[in-house]
């Protein structure tokens, strides 16, 4: 038995068990893109900023209600006290106040003081109102990014997996070319050792079976690459071979949706959706500045109770007129109450505000040209993608009769040169001819599906593609 075919034999079984299609369990298109929705890290960190995002909304909707603060103070000290002005430096004085004397003492006693504070801005023009509005403005456009993030993810898988498709019919392509340049091989060199051709026949049957070997080679590079972008994509790990089993069969036929139009308008594309909301954003802030320019109308009401050591009747006549029984000290003595309106303004804070907001209305319009752009960019690639699925279709027609035009061609030649009336040149030039309209149609094929993609990508609708699956 030759040694040649033997070869091709193990090179076959060998390529056979590094891709693991035999046992590995068949990967769809929909789960390798519900696989990267799921995992893939952007996705997961931005659903996070949206729960951010609807607790901020929560908490300013809060934001209205009044402060209600509750004190208890217990002391125990001196009220030791003299006339003269003061002002509190970095670090806080004590509270002490009492009766004048002559010299100091240090008669101490306990006290205390219980304090309730309610302090309601009822009334500010708006300006809880809008900043409510920024935050849920805020929370529309994280939730419109995790849309176009989804979006945006599902096209990125969804061509990688057309690419892998791509990749593995190119191996099978190639190990085709492998095995004719290896029969073709046998045949050269059993006619160069009868002497029915030049020695040199052989010699180049062995190149062309060299060169078959490193384009299999390189396809399987290939194929793995994009496998390995594909295990990325969806967060997963790939198998041993770093290869995946997909499901392939659909790219035999045209999808029905080609000619289709898109659900929905452009401007609901989630990519524009999101740049949208990036200027409402903007604009609302700009609303919510403007409100910083006008008072504030505020309710307010204090109760306190203060208990002390110190009797009203503590002084100079009367040094010894305290206790430092503690229950008496901190227990409660006297009470007071007040409740009141009050208006407060910064007159200056106007001149402030102001330029912060000719700074967001200048922010609006650069997100506002950023908006256009991207629409401008989305057009052109709708009538593009149009252009893209007319060239795809007429190539996937054209593929198969190259491929059998060079099939004939190929086997033609080389019955001519095993009955002498072909050279070696003539075969392989006819083989280099078959194995390139062979891996055109292999790319072809889901060139077709990829034109559809790039349609539903520049339309924003990925419905148009994957409910293909």
């Amino acid at each position: 038995m030759s040694k040649q075919p033997v070869f091709g034999f193990i090179w076959v079984l060998a390529c056979t068990l590094a891709t693991g299609r035999t046992s590995a369990q068949v990967l769809t298109m929909r789960q390798a893109v519900q696989n990267a929705l799921n995992n893939y890290g952007t996705i997961r960190a931005k659903a996070n900023y949206v729960k951010a995002s609807q607790a901020n909304v929560k908490e300013a909707k809060r934001e209205y209600l009044p402060d209600i603060n509750f004190g208890i103070q217990q002391d125990y000290g001196t009220v030791a006290s003299a006339y003269g002005p003061a002002a509190p430096g970095k670090a806080p004085g004590v509270s002490s106040s009492g009766p004048m004397f002559a010299t100091q003492n240090w008669n101490a006693a306990f006290g205390a003081l219980y304090l309730t504070n309610v302090n309601w801005d009822f009334f500010q023009f708006g300006k809880y109102k809008e900043r409510t509005m920024v935050a849920q403005r805020a929370l529309d456009r994280d939730l419109s990014d995790l849309g176009q993030e989804r979006f945006q993810q599902g096209i990125r898988v969804s061509a990688v997996y057309l690419q892998l498709i791509a990749a593995q019919k190119l191996i099978i392509s190639q190990q085709n070319n492998l095995d004719r340049a290896i029969a073709f091989q046998t045949v050269a060199t059993a006619r160069a050792k009868s002497g029915l051709n030049p020695g040199v026949d052989s010699s180049l049957a062995n190149a062309e079976v060299s060169s078959a070997r490193i384009a299999l080679t390189n396809a399987i590079e290939a194929e793995q690459e994009q496998a390995n972008a594909l295990a990325q994509l969806m967060q997963v790990t790939a198998p041993d071979s770093n290869n995946f089993s997909l499901d392939s069969a659909f790219v035999d036929r045209v999808p029905g949706s080609l000619t289709h139009s898109p659900a929905q308008p452009l401007k609901e594309h989630p990519l524009l959706k999101f740049f949208q909301d990036r200027v409402s954003v903007s604009d609302e802030q700009a609303k919510f500045l403007r409100t910083l320019q006008y008072p504030t109308f505020s309710l307010f009401a204090i109760g306190q109770d203060r208990g002390s050591g110190f009797g009203y009747n503590y002084g100079p006549a009367n040094p010894n007129g305290y206790t430092q029984n503690y229950l008496k000290g901190v227990s409660f003595g006297t009470a007071n109450y007040l409740v009141g309106i009050g208006v407060f303004w910064n007159l200056t804070t106007p001149i402030r505000v102001h330029q912060q907001i000719v700074a967001q209305k200048y922010t609006s319009a650069g997100l506002q040209e950023e908006y256009g752009l991207i629409s401008q960019e989305l057009q052109a690639q709708t009538v593009l993608a149009e252009s893209r699925i007319k060239n795809a279709l007429a190539n996937y027609n054209e593929a198969p009769i190259q491929v059998k035009a060079a099939s004939d061609a190929y086997v033609q030649k080389e019955t001519l040169y095993k009955n002498g009336l072909a050279t070696i040149v003539d075969v392989t030039t006819a083989a280099f001819v078959l194995n390139q309209a062979e891996t055109q149609q292999d790319v072809i094929d889901t060139n077709v599906w990829q034109a559809l993609l790039f349609k539903a990508a520049s339309t924003g609708d990925f419905a148009l593609f994957i409910n293909e699956f």
